[in-house]
């Protein structure tokens, strides 16, 4: 039997990893929602809707349901975010479309048109998605969900090393200050704020190794699939 496995949790945790892991051990599809927003944020940044201090919502709006957000699998097994058929994979993954992605998904139509787009692709059941509300909105009622969080500060230090990595000139403090920022801006917005679903289960991996926090994630993965066999 396959499940619907919701992934939600602060930024930086390793969520899509997790996601991403989960999802070859169980033979499902993964859909990174937060992939999706990155797209919708370099929509807006590709036409100038989106500037430091605002965004045109009037144009957004006018526009969102020309937009369709997919997944390719590529040969090596990872998988590409397609905005309208084009591979914008390598393009939104920056600090900038990052910061755009945490304020598109303040906007309630935004997040109206992307869970419609989500729940058609959790129909056939055997997906994993990670998010801030996906446990709590887009699929209420999952048969696993769980809600990831780690110390901000080794969040920063996990992002810090992967901007790094992309060659982007930043420092740990602004990376640090970015991280507390999306928290606040996460929990504190209108339309689905993130928080934890009174069914999901805490998973904590400031401490854990990459291997530690895979053999948990497969243990927890394995009973609910049992549970629900029954």
């Amino acid at each position: 039997m396959k499940i619907i496995v919701a992934i939600d949790g602060f930024s930086s945790c390793g969520k899509s990893t997790m996601a991403k892991e989960l999802a070859t051990y169980a033979g499902y599809t993964y859909v990174d929602t937060g992939a999706m927003y990155r797209a919708v944020a370099l929509f807006c940044l590709r036409n100038g809707w989106m500037t430091e201090n605002a965004i045109d919502e009037t144009q957004l709006q006018a526009h969102i349901h020309e937009l369709t957000v997919g997944f390719q699998l590529r040969p090596d097994g990872g998988q590409d975010t397609m905005l309208n058929g084009e591979n914008v994979e390598a393009l939104i993954r920056t600090l900038e479309v990052g910061n755009g992605a945490s304020r598109v998904s303040t906007i309630g139509f935004v997040r109206r048109e992307l869970v419609r787009q989500q729940q058609i692709m959790g129909r056939r059941k055997g997906i994993v998605m990670d998010g801030r509300d996906i446990g709590t909105v887009v699929f209420p009622d999952a048969e696993l969900k769980l809600f990831v969080t780690a110390r901000p500060e080794v969040r920063a230090q996990r992002r810090y090393q992967e901007l790094l990595g992309k060659g982007e000139q930043i420092t740990f403090d602004e990376v640090l200050a970015n991280v507390k920022e999306r928290d606040y801006r996460d929990t504190h917005r209108a339309e689905s704020p993130l928080r934890q679903a009174e069914d999901a289960i805490l998973f904590d991996n400031s401490d854990l190794t990459r291997a530690e926090q895979m053999e948990k994630l497969k243990r927890i993965f394995d009973e609910a699939v049992g549970r629900c066999q029954h």
